[in-house]
């Protein structure tokens, strides 16, 4: 019989990990938005100085590891599993990154949920006993996402008014048994929902509905209401998927309140540019990361519900056609 699960979809961790320490690297798109001075670098070149985007994505990924691992004073070699994963196919800026770093590798794929997903994982694998310390990592580039998804940046195709904007950057947390004042509570696994969208140009609108539900079900099965929360922040619905999911939680009978944000649109408020706001997996990395995490080791923020949005189509399932699947997976944090 599971012990640690409430209700449909929880997980309850018993004895919760802690982030050891958390590390976020930024674009330059990233450093003209609000939550600049959040993170723990930025970058003035999105290339990186590589020859290419993919291996620009990787260096951020890279970095975002030192990071973390440098502020608790590890080695690569303490840490028992990296949990990682990114947008491309075959996850190939994570699986280059483990390479490279000869940490233990699990991939994964949640799209831009991966952030929530890794760390879910990571925890799961401490307070089991599996590992002393994890990571979770994930990344996304602007110029990578375009290429793969929708076109080259060199065609220069006009982006559409409710177009987001990839967002350039890697966020890492580690996460062990003690050594850090955030804990991880608990963890709700959404479900895939399909609303029958086939615009790769309306992810917010796409994604919005798996928001909803994963939010309503953890709601369910804590028994809780929203404002148990002092922040409770989606992934990257953007302005436009944001309203709707306050418009489902409305008609839903849990309506949201100010406490509500979204990393997509904290990312970019008023970055010329950047569409209805960011998107990607490093989006909600790099706001949870960086604002929530920094602002709960201040006592700022003492609840956290954390609500990682993905959309789960491929190039090869847009072509033929297919509609765009969707999920989001939520962590709680608490100081």
């Amino acid at each position: 019989m599971a012990t640690k699960r409430v209700g449909q979809s929880t997980i309850v961790y018993s004895t919760p990990p802690v982030i050891v320490s958390a590390a976020t690297v930024a674009g330059p798109k990233e450093s003209e938005g609000p939550m600049a001075q959040w993170f723990d670098e930025t970058v003035p070149d999105d290339m990186f100085g590589e020859r290419t985007p993919e291996k620009a994505e990787r260096r951020f990924m890279e970095d975002a590891i030192k990071i973390a691992i440098g502020n608790a004073q590890v080695l690569p070699d303490q840490v028992n599993m990296m949990f990682a994963g990114d947008l491309l196919n075959q996850i190939i800026s994570s699986s280059f990154t483990a390479e490279k770093l000869a940490i233990p590798f699990v991939g994964l794929y949640g799209a831009c949920s991966t952030s929530v997903q890794s760390l879910s994982m990571a925890s799961a694998m401490v307070d089991g006993g599996y590992a002393d310390l994890a990571l979770a990592v994930t990344s996304s580039h602007y110029q990578t996402a375009e290429r793969q998804f929708r076109y080259p940046i060199e065609l220069n195709i006009m982006r559409k008014s409710t177009s987001q904007y990839t967002v350039t950057g890697a966020g890492a947390a580690l996460v062990g048994a003690s050594g850090g004042k955030i804990k991880i509570k608990e963890a709700t696994i959404g479900k895939v929902v399909d609303m029958g969208i086939k615009d790769p140009n309306q992810m917010g609108p796409a994604m919005a509905p798996a928001a909803a539900d994963t939010i309503f079900s953890h709601l369910a099965d804590t028994g809780r209401d929203p404002e148990y929360y002092d922040a409770i922040l989606t992934g990257d619905l953007g302005r436009v998927g944001a309203e709707i999911l306050l418009e489902l939680m409305v008609q839903r009978g849990v309506p949201l309140g100010e406490n509500y944000a979204d990393s997509g649109v904290l990312m970019f408020e008023g970055v010329r540019g950047t569409g209805v706001g960011g998107s990607g997996c490093a989006c909600s990395a790099l706001i949870t990361y960086g604002y929530i995490w920094k602002r709960m080791c201040q006592n700022k923020i003492s609840r956290a519900l954390i609500v990682a949005t993905g959309a789960l189509l491929s190039p090869l399932s847009w072509q033929q056609g297919e509609s765009i699947p969707c999920i989001a997976n939520a962590v709680v944090l608490e100081a």
